[in-house]
């Protein structure tokens, strides 16, 4: 299959299986209808009746089952998109086998590797990978993608204009990787909250009015992330423009280094990574 556009608009179109309506499929989905790909040409399987009501509220057709009365062929699909849980992922892949048969297959499970995938369709060789984050609800995702060998130019095409739908993309040279940016851009969101609601806590505790300790943790994060993303100079320059001598930055940043902060956050997201081998472990297991 190809996708392939001309000024914004979708020209050649394909038809798309969802397996899966939660939130990340949402957010693809979401990301497709408003760049124009026709609601006609997507699909949502789904055991949640009110999952299913999002979606055909949307104009995308929905179902319990990929056949959905007796008789009925299965609908055909170019493309399949797994957006279930990791655990759930062998029931899900083995449930609709058959009509991945003659389709580009994309996972984005955390941490279930494609060699478990192909064995599951009994080798399948069209798989894709995605490792994306939650700021994709809004349009403002970074996704990891890796194919495997038999992936060709059109399938890489097709995978990487649904995932950028949802915001960005990189893609990997080895599946291994993927388990490095689970641990980073996956869980990272997490990280970023945490943050924020730590900064937040500090203002209140300063006197701050809980709304306005809100607004200016939030804002603060949201304004820095923009011009790290905008500037020439790195995070580690940009940090040291703010930093004057003997000022209040520089106090709160000794305050962090001497409590090893930096060192916590690289050994909590090596330990996320971790998780993310051992996921894969125990869920690709038959």
């Amino acid at each position: 299959c190809s996708f392939l556009r001309f000024d914004g608009a979708w020209v050649f179109f394909v038809n798309i299986v969802f397996v899966g309506g939660g939130n990340m499929a949402a957010a693809l989905i979401g990301g497709m209808l408003q760049q124009g790909f026709p609601a006609a040409n997507l699909r949502v399987i789904d055991l949640s009746a009110p999952a299913r009501d999002r979606f055909a509220g949307l104009g995308v057709g929905a179902s319990e089952q990929w056949v959905d009365g007796p008789g009925q062929d299965p609908s055909p699909a170019d493309v399949v998109v797994f957006a279930v849980k990791p655990q759930n992922m062998k029931a899900a892949v083995s449930g609709v086998k058959s009509q991945c048969a003659g389709a580009l297959v994309i996972s984005i499970a955390a941490g279930i590797r494609c060699a478990d995938i192909a064995r599951w369709l009994g080798g399948h060789e069209r798989i894709v990978r995605v490792m994306p984050n939650t700021p994709a609800l809004i349009g403002e995702g970074v996704s990891g993608l890796f194919a495997t060998p038999g992936v060709g130019a059109d399938d890489r095409q097709a995978a990487n204009v649904i995932v950028t739908a949802a915001g960005k993309s990189v893609w990997l040279e080895d599946e291994v990787q993927l388990d490095s940016v689970t641990a980073v851009s996956g869980s990272g969101p997490g990280y970023v909250f945490y943050f924020i609601e730590a900064l937040e806590e500090a203002a209140t505790k300063l006197g701050l009015e809980a709304k306005a300790a809100r607004l200016l943790a939030i804002e603060t994060f949201r304004g820095a992330a923009q011009l790290a993303a905008i500037s020439e100079d790195s995070p580690a320059q940009l940090r040291a423009k703010v930093t004057s001598r003997g000022g209040t930055t520089q106090q709160a940043l000794a305050a962090m280094e001497s409590s090893e902060v930096s060192a916590l956050i690289v050994q909590a997201v090596e330990q996320a990574a971790q998780r993310a081998r051992e996921m894969g472990d125990e869920f690709g297991d038959d």
